[in-house]
């Protein structure tokens, strides 16, 4: 049984991400959600906080788990026992850089494949990157984010 991977920032988790990880669902019928500890960028959550909202958007259910992660992707893949690491594409942007990605973890880890979904057309431009600078000059988000998440950093100094 293929037991995928989704690996990312979720900084702030989205409805992008939500809407992927529900189709992940439908398509194998478990996913394990890997949130990453980056201590390369200045996260706008801590690493327990994008856990606990990704957990309280998506609930409990059959076949899914969030947990963290820190170093190579594909190093946690093979000491995990997964085969299929999952992207998501909204741009031809995004392919430049997951493909060389891909490849790369190719080279590593030869026996885990990655494997790419597009997103629902309603979230086809939906990046934590720009909600980031719509937040920090307090645009409406609404469109973006789940309101548990808009909620929660509504409660951030």
């Amino acid at each position: 049984m293929i037991h995928p991977l989704f690996p990312g920032s979720f900084d702030p988790p989205t409805k992008g991400h939500v809407d992927l990880i529900e189709r992940a669902l439908r398509l194998y019928g478990q996913l394990r959600v890997a949130v990453a500890k980056n201590t390369s960028k200045t996260p706008l959550l801590s690493v327990e906080e994008r856990v606990d909202l990704l957990r309280a958007c998506l609930g409990e259910r059959p076949g899914l788990d969030v947990v963290t992660f820190e170093g190579l992707v594909v190093d946690y893949c093979q000491a995990h026992g997964h085969s299929v690491i999952l992207r998501g594409l909204r741009t031809v942007a995004d392919l430049e850089y997951e493909y060389s990605m891909a490849l790369t973890n190719r080279q590593f880890a030869p026996a885990v494949e990655t494997v790419f979904l597009m997103p629902s057309l309603a979230h086809s431009f939906t990046s934590s990157t720009l909600i980031k600078e719509v937040l920090k000059n307090r645009g409406d988000v609404s469109a973006f984010l789940p309101q548990i998440v808009i909620d929660r950093l509504a409660e951030k100094p």
